[in-house]
């Protein structure tokens, strides 16, 4: 599909979105480029995301969001012939510098897939996974880390008879939520989110925004979402994604009611994508 009429001829510049004045910028894209070998996936993207706040990213299907998401925790090394170029930080460390630590990155950047994939393990070894892998072999320990993630991740209440029971007998939506208790877990600085209610039905879904409505502030969260009215609801910025670029960012409120980008506006207002 071509690019829609008057979108900027800038889409690649730099695009800054500060949620607020107040919040720290926690990642910077400067220029970043990424290709899955000969196929350039993302062009000379330019973001700041702020720290203890939910960033959205839209856009229509393979405009290249999830492949930004993926590069902020280096999940797209498992692919072979992939590439970068340009400079993406987490305060201030580039990510993909020679040596960075891929695993210590990974505990500090966790993420919930757009599939919920919990583990054919009890309840509480699915909580705990992480922090066994990290060499953590407290009982006691564990035990608290599982109940404060399930309630940080609102599933508690629900599972808390359960927690030597298999986790694949809950149900989907309390499966979603799980994971990002397993994530909650390790006790991550951001987390992220590929579609996360987009296999969840509409209760669950509203369990999972008002979660991570509870969650910002102690965490930063990036959400990848098809779902417009859900970026409008959950996320304080929100990043419009076109072919690969980066065509505007800024505060939600703004990007839904006064789009800078006519192509923005037109997505937004459903023309295309």
């Amino acid at each position: 599909m071509a690019v829609p009429a008057n979108a900027p001829a800038a889409a690649s510049s730099r695009v800054s979105s500060r949620a607020a004045a107040s919040a720290r910028t926690l990642i910077t894209a400067e220029d970043f480029s990424f290709w899955y070998g000969e196929k350039q996936a993302l062009k000379n993207l330019s973001l700041e995301i702020p720290a203890g706040r939910a960033t959205a990213f839209i856009g229509p299907s393979g405009c290249g969001k999830s492949t930004f998401l993926r590069c902020l925790n280096r999940m797209n090394d498992l692919i072979d012939g992939v590439r970068a170029e340009g400079r993406l930080a987490l305060d201030g460390v580039d990510l993909n510098a020679p040596g960075l630590d891929v695993t210590a990155l990974r505990r500090r950047v966790g993420m919930v897939f757009q599939k919920p994939n919990p583990f054919p393990k009890s309840v509480f070894e699915n909580v705990v996974y992480g922090l066994r892998i990290a060499g953590v072999g407290n009982r006691r320990h564990l035990e608290e880390i599982c109940e404060k993630s399930l309630r940080r991740a609102a599933l508690w209440d629900e599972v808390k008879d359960r927690l030597r029971d298999s986790a694949m007998g809950l149900s989907g939506g309390q499966h979603q939520r799980l994971c990002i208790a397993r994530a909650i877990a390790v006790d991550p600085e951001i987390i992220l989110m590929d579609e996360p209610c987009s296999a969840l039905d509409p209760r669950s879904t509203q369990k999972i925004e008002e979660l991570i409505g509870e969650l910002k502030g102690e965490y930063t969260l990036v959400i990848v979402t098809h779902n417009m009215q859900q970026a409008a609801r959950v996320s304080d910025v929100t990043a419009f994604f076109y072919e690969g670029m980066l065509v505007e960012a800024g505060p939600t409120q703004r990007i839904f009611t006064a789009p800078a980008q006519k192509a923005t506006g037109d997505y937004l207002t459903g023309r295309f994508g």
